[in-house]
């Protein structure tokens, strides 16, 4: 009986793994709902970015903002910048230790030393070129203005002086301006500049370009010319010396004087004793005597033009 047993065991044990055979060949290859839909999902661009950087990003934000939480830890943090900051700005390579100033006059190059925003030596960082450069240039004096810092900690300034070309007189003072009008200093003395012409009158500054031109043309007789008055806003009048004045037309000023050049090169015309050559009308110039030499002849005596 035994043995039948055995025997029947062995039978049973064989046809049971002779069944779970069957059940392995019989199980069905794809996969589940579940690793398919993961499967689908994992496909998804925008899933997968997700996961590689969104989780990544969002854990470290999530871990700075924890650690940044402490008051404590944000001052040590600050303080550690800041310190980094300072010791990088104060490196011997970023120190400014001199200022070169070229084509400036004194007056106008310690004017500029005194708009540093910093005493050297200081870091190349605390110095704004181009703030400076803007400072720099509301000087009058100053056309314009170009900075650099040189190797070696060397801050080059090269400043365009304006040139001085006729003085303003304004009430009691004298301005001295440049060839369009800008204002270039204040003129204290008469004498330290008397190789500059003069004009007066409201509104002159404006009108500087053509002051110009009309001193040009009457270059012949410069030696007699005390300055120019501009008269009403809208033309000039030549003053000599000897109290002789030529009024000049509103339109083409330097046509008239050179007309009246013209007629004094001719006929001596400024040489004689008048007081005003009257141009103003293109059309009836006339010229006014003295009181001496109108003798029998008063009023105003009309001339003709070359």
């Amino acid at each position: 009986m035994r043995a039948l047993g055995a025997i029947i065991g062995r039978r049973g044990g064989a046809a049971g793994r002779y069944r779970e055979e069957l059940r392995r060949e019989k199980r069905d290859p794809a996969p589940s709902r579940l690793a398919y839909r993961v499967e689908r999902l994992w496909l998804t661009p925008a899933f997968r970015k997700a996961v590689r950087v969104g989780l990544p990003s969002a854990l470290i934000v999530l871990v700075t903002a924890a650690w940044l939480g402490d008051a404590g830890r944000r001052s040590a943090m600050q303080a550690w910048l800041a310190g980094l900051r300072e010791s990088v700005e104060n490196r011997p390579e970023f120190m400014v230790s001199l200022m070169a100033i070229d084509g400036a006059s004194e007056p106008v190059a310690n004017a500029i030393r005194g708009m540093l925003p910093v005493a050297l030596p200081a870091s190349s960082f605390r110095i704004d070129l181009e703030a400076l450069r803007a400072t720099i240039a509301q000087i009058d004096a100053v056309a314009g203005a170009e900075l650099r810092i040189r190797k070696g900690g060397v801050l080059e300034v090269a400043v365009t002086e304006r040139v001085p070309a006729v003085l303003w007189r304004r009430g009691g003072t004298l301005e001295m301006l440049d060839a369009t009008g800008h204002r270039v200093a204040t003129l204290l003395d008469r004498s330290a500049r008397p190789d500059l012409p003069v004009i007066a009158g409201d509104g002159a500054e404006q009108a500087v370009p053509e002051a110009l031109a009309i001193l040009a043309a009457a270059r012949p007789v410069q030696s007699r010319v005390r300055g120019l008055v501009r008269m009403g806003e809208r033309r000039w009048d030549v003053v000599l010396d000897r109290e002789q004045r030529i009024m000049l037309p509103e339109a083409d000023p330097v046509t008239a004087v050179q007309r009246v050049i013209a007629l004094d090169q001719a006929e001596d015309m400024l040489g004689r004793d008048l007081t005003v050559v009257d141009l103003r009308n293109e059309m009836r110039p006339t010229i006014r005597l003295a009181a001496p030499a109108t003798g029998e002849v008063e009023g105003e005596t009309r001339v003709s033009g070359p």
